[in-house]
């Protein structure tokens, strides 16, 4: 499998075309669909004041903020974009983050990142998922990932919680085949540890009685010498 990159950004409002910039980023490396314990992460001085409703989201404050790396600077332009080499990016409601992101790297004199590598992990969510709440919280509660260490919104949490969302939204890997994985690289403590739970309305059986006649018929017939038949439930042909 690629590498790929988990990306999470806090910001300070909604819209980069309306001047709003990024205050914290962060990515969580996979390899072959497994955390690898490698991350980057960084706040940045966004030059400019935070709007009081981002504020209340992620609590970073422009106090906080002051004298950190501006974006453009080779700590985080050149460090993030070093990071994320070639991979694919999967982000929560990708085109959020991809024109934050791309917008800060057009204005560091950099190209942007094409659209192509971007995954969206809301839009595989709602195909999954039609008509259910699928915001990052919802769909840790769904698949019952911890959000035990997420107080406010943060990028790197936000990055390793939406990691661990994506492998199960990619086919929910065996807890077991990620931990062997993890522990080979060392970093175990980042696997979630998801006991999964049970189905909440059992199937309905869809086998008819026809269905079941004509089975038994087969059986019968054709399968009188199969090895099964010495076991049969109690009651059946006259087994006790």
């Amino acid at each position: 499998m690629a590498r790929e990159i988990v990306l999470d950004t806090e910001t300070t409002g909604l819209d980069p075309r309306t001047g709003h910039r990024i205050v914290e980023i962060a990515c969580v490396e996979l390899d072959d669909l497994a955390p690898t314990g490698q991350h980057f992460h960084c706040y940045v001085d966004p030059e400019r004041e935070i709007d009081p409703d981002a504020e209340r989201v992620h609590g970073l404050s422009r106090a906080f903020l002051a004298g950190k790396p501006r974006f453009a600077e080779a700590a985080v332009a050149h460090a993030f974009l070093a990071f994320v080499g070639e991979a694919a990016v999967i982000a929560h409601n990708a085109g959020f983050d991809r024109g934050f992101i791309n917008h800060e790297l057009v204005l560091a004199g950099h190209p942007p990142l094409h659209e192509a590598r971007w995954v969206d992990t809301l839009g595989l969510a709602q195909a999954r998922f039609p008509g259910m709440s699928n915001s990052l919280d919802s769909l840790c509660k769904r698949y019952r990932i911890s959000l035990a260490e997420r107080e406010k919104h943060g990028a790197l949490i936000d990055a390793r919680l939406l990691a661990h969302v994506y492998l199960e939204l990619r086919g929910g890997r065996e807890r077991t085949l990620d931990l062997v994985a993890a522990s080979a690289r060392g970093v175990g403590s980042m696997v979630s540890q998801v006991a999964y739970a049970p189905r909440p309305r059992p199937l309905a059986p869809r086998l008819t009685e026809s269905e079941k006649a004509a089975h038994e018929a087969f059986v019968a017939g054709e399968l009188t010498d199969a090895l099964w038949s010495g076991f049969a439930p109690a009651g059946l042909d006259g087994v006790a």
